[in-house]
């Protein structure tokens, strides 16, 4: 995920957390799901804005089988670093998608996963995106529903907000601000993108423990970095006991998530 330079300015360790242990855990289940409602297809340009760490590039790529051109861009160093020494036949580009640094018509399919909810100007995001599409071309983002409709992590926010404050509350709306399917579908048209398809699609977040979980969560976010030790321990022992409920066989964690995958087309 990507955002503002002063929110989401991940270091090369942060980013490496968060392909390690939020990958895996959460958003390697989702790109597959992603890509295939795009229809990426071999031959194909395929942008991934706000690549993160590139997940959804590498699986546009393994589909496309080394034919067509595959670009991930986000805003962070550390992620495209970490994505560079992962996939290095991936073209990976630094840049924000308030000014894509790409031609009009450049892409057939531009994908998005987890990230539009980031972008301060989330319509303006979505005209970029729109702007480097061939016309008739494909944009397709993955959101997350809201928050009440996430037993698990609304539990764990709750945690959070008794000890981090306003902060674990900014977060949080944040994460789960485009669980509105008709606050997305507006902004979609205000963008010039007719929306062919919605996926509802209820996946599974795994954790090998309740601590492992709590501090993912933590740690791939900002959230870690603006409070001090004490309260982020209080925040961690918080979010443990809110995940009893969601433990499995051998101290696992497995928390319900729930999402949503928006495919459009480029109108013109």
């Amino acid at each position: 995920m990507s955002g503002t330079v002063e929110t989401f300015q991940l270091s090369v360790e942060a980013a490496e957390v968060y392909e390690s242990q939020f990958v895996p855990a959460l958003f390697a289940e989702w790109a597959p799901h992603l890509v295939e409602a795009a229809g990426v297809a071999p031959g194909q340009a395929v942008l991934d804005v706000a690549c993160g760490t590139g997940v959804v590039a590498r699986a546009a790529a393994d589909r496309m089988g080394g034919q067509g051109r595959v670009v991930g861009l986000d805003l962070n160093e550390g992620m495209l670093t970490v994505a560079g020494r992962l996939r290095p036949d991936i073209e990976w580009r630094q840049g924000d998608v308030a000014a894509l640094p790409f031609a009009p018509g450049s892409f057939d399919v531009v994908l998005c996963q987890s990230a539009l909810m980031f972008f301060p100007d989330r319509a303006g995001a979505l005209r970029e995106m729109a702007r480097v599409a061939t016309p008739g071309g494909t944009v397709a983002v993955q959101v997350w529903d809201q928050l009440e409709a996430q037993e698990g992590y609304a539990a764990m926010y709750a945690a959070f907000a008794r000890h981090a404050g306003p902060e674990a509350g900014q977060l949080e709306g944040a994460i789960w601000a485009l669980g509105d399917l008709e606050l997305v579908g507006s902004l979609f048209e205000a963008a010039g993108l007719r929306v062919t398809a919605t996926r509802a699609r209820a996946g599974t977040a795994r954790f090998p423990s309740a601590p492992v979980a709590v501090a993912t969560e933590l740690e791939a976010t900002p959230l870690a970095q603006r409070i001090d030790e004490q309260t982020y321990q209080r925040a961690l022992q918080a979010g443990v006991e809110a995940m009893a409920p969601f433990v499995v066989d051998g101290g696992r964690v497995e928390l319900p998530i729930r999402g949503h995958i928006v495919t459009a087309t480029k109108v013109g």
